[in-house]
């Protein structure tokens, strides 16, 4: 699956925005297997890039492609189909089910499209430490807890690209990383192409295109 973005900028930006930044008013390119950083300050609409991407939202000039599909003349069914089969997300807000718990949260996203076995939640858990959490209701969860949890529940299903909207913004340097890994692994199992959205670059994330918001 190619994802091409041409010309985009969200409605409320001034015409102005694309003479700054490096995907506001640009054309880009992502293939399958490649892994982009945007590097994005406070404000500049980083999570707003996601959510068009995502398809949550459409109000912005310009159009974002799917194997040359425009993605704003999508129904409810051609979203449902790319969500479940291509796209997944790690939301800077989580979107967790509060009560919930852990093992729910991410045997749910699981069930829908299963790419791994029930038995790789508890492996994916271990490696990120929140093993002990798996019978807890997530709304206890601390959210560093949280970011693990919907990290696993993005890798539950198959997907071509995975959007990523600040992951670690609540874990510490090593569990960053130890998380960081995992995407890697598990996108390179499906030939994934990463989208990485943060406040500044990441020296663990080994992208090939950089971009500034």
């Amino acid at each position: 699956m190619d994802l091409s973005v041409d010309e985009i900028l969200p409605d409320y930006f001034d015409e102005s925005r694309k003479n700054t930044s490096e995907v506001w008013g640009k054309s880009l390119n992502i293939k399958k297997g490649e892994y982009v950083k945007i590097v994005a300050p406070s404000g500049s609409g980083k999570t707003s890039l996601i959510h068009f991407l995502y398809g949550m939202r459409n109000e912005y000039n310009g159009s974002i492609r799917y194997d040359k599909s425009d993605i704003k003349k999508f129904d409810i069914e051609d979203f449902t189909r790319y969500r479940k089969d291509h796209i997944s997300i790690v939301f800077q807000d989580l979107r967790l089910f509060p009560e919930q718990t852990v093992w729910e949260n991410i045997e749910l996203k699981r069930q829908l499209n299963p790419f791994h076995p029930a038995e790789r939640i508890k492996q994916m858990a271990e490696i990120l430490g929140i093993s002990d959490k798996l019978e807890s209701k997530s709304r206890t969860c601390s959210y560093g807890e949280q970011q693990r949890i919907a990290i696993i529940r993005s890798l539950m299903q198959p997907f071509d690209l995975l959007l990523l909207d600040e992951p670690f913004s609540h874990l510490d340097n090593q569990n960053s990383q130890k998380a960081m890994q995992l995407m890697l692994e598990e996108s390179e199992k499906r030939n994934a192409a990463i989208l990485f959205a943060d406040l500044e670059r990441i020296d663990y994330f080994p992208y090939q295109k950089l971009y500034h918001l």
